[in-house]
């Protein structure tokens, strides 16, 4: 069976919503971003789900296609005020991709217990035999909790 989701939890000595704050403001996208795709974001933060905003993205970081520079429009999917926020993309690629991003907290003692997640279990057949997938590598999300405790405690 091919694992098509990603899941890794991280122990952050913060509140849930000093946390879920940044995880809904665009720019703490971009301030939490190991992958150095995300270069900014345009938009007021999030608050419910169908909420957008515009992130400024340079595809050079991963060095894997020649897509340069563009921007992407994130799409909050699930949003549960300090306890999920999930998130798709609309770009370049049409029709999107419907690759999700997202993450759970969960208050625990000495602060929250975050789990980011990485799911291309609903992409297209089109993009599924692409064999691009992941695009972001487990280990990019743990290095993105790293820098996500990094801001927040």
């Amino acid at each position: 069976m091919t694992t098509e989701r990603f899941e890794v939890q991280r122990q952050v000595a913060a509140s849930p919503e000093k946390i879920f704050a940044l995880l809904c403001d665009p720019s703490g996208h971009v301030a939490i971003d190991s992958s150095g795709m995300l270069q900014s974001a345009e938009g007021d933060p999030v608050r419910r789900a169908g909420d957008e905003f515009l992130v400024h993205m340079d595809r050079e970081a991963l060095n894997d296609y020649p897509m340069g520079k563009y921007d992407v429009t994130v799409i909050i999917t699930k949003f549960e005020q300090n306890a999920l926020i999930e998130w798709t993309i609309s770009g370049q690629v049409q029709p999107p991709i419907r690759h999700l991003y997202g993450y759970r907290l969960a208050p625990s003692e000495g602060g929250t217990l975050v789990t980011s997640y990485y799911d291309w279990s609903e992409i297209e057949e089109r993009y599924r035999d692409a064999g691009i997938f992941p695009v972001i590598p487990e280990a990019g999300l743990r290095a993105t909790l790293g820098i996500l405790a990094r801001n927040v405690e």
